[in-house]
């Protein structure tokens, strides 16, 4: 990390600069959560795929999957909660992705009713 002064018309200001070097640079994580995808919840409840697209109690293991279907990386963490549920149904993080996240979300969902088949 440095630090270095720049002058201005104000006294003085301070700038933080992180550097550019792995993990801060290209590291963006996408959470999935299994209610992105449950086809019992309602969108304000979570769900953010539509409900022809979103299966019944989708669990990490099935996300995860699909995540490497697509040709991401996936880390499955069991002990999460979503903050608008009480059950521990854990997350799945999804590392490098290039695409959007509501794009990444739609592939999922996509791939999950694929592999329900």
């Amino acid at each position: 990390m440095t630090t270095f002064t720049v002058p201005s018309d104000a006294d003085r200001v301070v700038v933080t600069v992180l550097s550019t070097d792995p993990p801060w640079f290209g590291m963006v994580e996408n959470v999935l959560w299994p209610a992105y995808f449950d086809a019992a919840l309602t969108r304000s409840g979570g769900r953010r795929v539509a409900t022809d697209v979103a299966v019944e109690e989708p669990d990490v293991d099935e996300i995860a999957t699909a995540v490497q279907q697509i040709g991401y990386d996936a880390v499955i963490e069991r002990d999460k909660t979503y903050p608008r549920e009480f059950d521990e149904r854990g997350r799945v993080l999804v590392t490098g992705a290039e695409d959007t996240k509501n794009d990444l979300v739609q592939a999922i969902g996509a791939y999950l009713g694929v592999l329900r088949e």
